[in-house]
């Protein structure tokens, strides 16, 4: 057998499927859709090649840097949602009664899709009948807000159930991190007198550090190229309120029939997913590395 993994041409035989699938499904659609990017074209009839006149007309596109803007807001408040999802893990990782249930409980958004989701906080939202401004009219609100409506208040609005969408996905992955600490540090760290908090700041979050950068990249990739929930809440209104990158770009290729915009819209909205990744890297990166 070592003989056999250690020949170089069936270590390529073995590696070429996936390989080509990679390929096929993931790096030639990226340099398709920067080609795309270069023409004019409804996506029907015949391309025309206009070099890179799409890509300078982003720089001077106030909605692309509007729903830009509105992405990295989204990110943010991603970003900001992963303390409260951490301070839930550690606490579900101690000795409470009760954890595997809330764990369980924390999980079901991840079970729906994101179209069902949708519907059901429209529900919760609707002006008149939603479970929101009833409640609010029953504390004596008289005028409670158009929460879908209002340009103001939309984006926050749908940012609650995207940041309730992914809240068991991050607990799970904390929770999982957070339980392959060994248990005999926290029991010296008890036996030298720390406190449950102080062994949860400087024992655990430590040793989860690497884990807790990746939550981050997830977080803000995921974001600034969310889409779903967002296009059948709103479908970026009222009036390009609540217009994110991947809305914008769905818009333009698919509604306007305007594919070389649209592509390069996709194409920018990459080289900012890969962008961010690496600063994010680099301001996270560590020379010590914590082994237990």
């Amino acid at each position: 057998m070592n003989s056999v993994m250690s020949d170089k041409k069936v270590i390529a035989l073995y590696v070429m499927p996936a390989l080509i699938l990679i390929l096929a499904l993931v790096y030639v659609p990226i340099v398709m859709t920067g080609y795309y990017g270069l023409m004019k074209w409804d996506g029907i009839g015949e391309m025309t090649f206009i070099g890179l006149s799409n890509y300078t007309k982003l720089l001077s596109d106030s909605l692309f840097w509007q729903s830009a803007f509105h992405s990295f807001l989204l990110a943010l408040f991603s970003v900001i949602s992963l303390g409260g999802y951490l301070l839930v893990s550690v606490v579900l990782s101690g000795k409470i009664k009760g954890a595997d249930f809330f764990r369980k409980i924390y999980l079901i958004p991840m079970l729906l899709s994101s179209v069902a989701i949708a519907q059901l906080w429209m529900r919760i939202y609707h002006p008149t009948n939603g479970v929101m401004n009833s409640f609010l009219t029953w504390i004596g609100i008289s005028e409670p807000p158009l929460w879908l409506a209002d340009s103001n208040i939309v984006l926050y609005a749908i940012f609650i159930p995207i940041i309730w969408q992914y809240a068991g996905f991050y607990i799970l992955i904390y929770y999982a991190a957070l339980k392959n600490i060994p248990e005999s540090l926290m029991e010296a760290a008890r036996i030298d007198g720390a406190t449950p908090w102080q062994i949860a700041y400087k024992i655990k979050m430590p040793l989860i550090a690497g884990v807790i950068k990746v939550t981050i990249v997830l977080a803000v990739v995921g974001s600034l190229k969310y889409f779903d929930l967002i296009y059948v809440m709103t479908n970026g209104g009222p009036n390009g309120a609540s217009e994110v990158m991947a809305s914008y770009m769905y818009k333009l290729a698919f509604r306007s029939n305007d594919f070389g915009y649209g592509s390069a819209i996709g194409f920018a909205l990459l080289i900012i997913c890969l962008l961010v990744t690496w600063f994010i890297r680099k301001a996270t990166e560590s020379k010590e590395e914590i082994q237990y």
